[in-house]
């Protein structure tokens, strides 16, 4: 039985990660969840958005379901998020897109990987006031990472099928910074000759997403970059409701979802658990549970297909549990 480090977050994501559990338990997979809080929850009960008992959880454990964290902007504490990658260096966060039958969308054809670079650029936080009215934040790219992000990005483009790799990059404007990544992902690029590849300039790949996502395959990008068109992707299929995610290190794995907390919805049923139920499948399939991984993907799929079960923000009227039990009850039929 695998212990698996549960953090339910903050607003709504008590509501989501109780789905994730009653679904997984479904499949028959056995799990043992040691629930630790972070977030604004934590240090409401602890005095800290981070607590010792939480950091000791997922170093012991070395897998983590993460519900969403809300994020103070422009003030407050830093994201939990970022600093949880940080510390465990879950330097590839990987989000699949795709488009899922039932959702209303100028587009039914996208099936795209989103490979982020997790663990730097802007996102080191390394910022001061240079003089008043005058910020400074710095860039952070390096030769580690971004080899390493690259080699991740061909060798999950070759191990599930995939036959191109697009890195994203801004290096007509930051030569040095940019084109390091470049340089780095174009040295991987000619160890896979039989993965088509192919660069193009961020703000041209989000006008490229919302006319022609389907030309793309797998996209390799830095931590900013990632994130920002991430968001746009998951656009094209309907919302971040529907949009899992992964953080992926050398011998540590967060899953997660791409929303946020949304506390204006928080206690009231009415939240989608479809992306951290995806999420849930992807940590499936990293401890190697793929068979009950699909079921819940097929279960998904085909609960959003026939309609009678989907959440406001799809189109539909069900709660949180409504949706939650249907999928579990289509998991229970194909176990018969």
């Amino acid at each position: 039985m695998k212990t698996i480090t549960l953090i339910p977050g903050d607003g709504i994501g008590v509501e989501v990660t109780a789905a994730v559990q009653k679904v997984i338990a479904a499949t028959d997979v056995a799990i043992t969840w040691e629930i630790v809080n972070g977030g604004e929850e934590a240090y409401k009960a602890t005095g800290q958005y981070i607590p010792d008992a939480l950091l000791e959880s997922i170093s012991k454990n070395k897998i983590a379901f993460k519900g969403p964290i809300t994020t103070p902007i422009g003030t407050g504490f830093k994201s939990i998020n970022v600093t949880l990658r940080q510390k465990y260096n879950t330097y590839a966060n990987v989000r699949p897109v795709k488009s899922i039958a039932g959702i209303k969308t100028p587009f039914n054809d996208v099936d795209l990987v989103i490979v982020r670079e997790n663990s730097e650029d802007l996102y080191c936080g390394i910022e001061h006031l240079v003089t008043e009215g005058v910020a400074e934040s710095i860039k952070v790219i390096t030769k580690k990472a971004s080899l390493r992000i690259g080699e991740y990005a061909f060798q999950y483009a070759k191990a599930h099928g995939r036959k191109k790799v697009t890195a994203v990059h801004k290096a007509n404007i930051m030569k040095i910074s940019d084109g390091l990544f470049l340089d780095c992902i174009r040295a991987v690029a000619k160890k896979y000759p039989e993965i088509e590849y192919e660069e193009v300039i961020v703000d041209n790949m989000c006008m490229q997403l919302v006319m022609y996502p389907e030309k793309y395959d797998v996209l390799v990008l830095p931590n900013l970059y990632g994130d920002i068109v991430s968001d746009l992707a998951a656009g094209l299929v309907g919302g971040l409701g529907l949009v899992p995610g992964s953080n992926i290190g050398e011998d540590i794995a967060i899953f997660e979802a791409v929303h946020g907390s949304a506390p204006q919805i928080a206690g009231k049923n009415l939240a989608n658990p479809t992306a951290c139920i995806l999420s849930a499948a992807m940590m499936l399939d990293y401890i190697n549970e793929k068979a009950a991984a699909n079921l819940i993907r097929e279960a998904v799929a085909t609960v959003i297909k026939e309609g009678k079960y989907t959440t406001t923000d799809i189109g539909g009227t069900a709660t949180t549990e409504e949706i939650t039990e249907a999928i579990c009850d289509k998991i229970k039929r194909q176990l018969l």
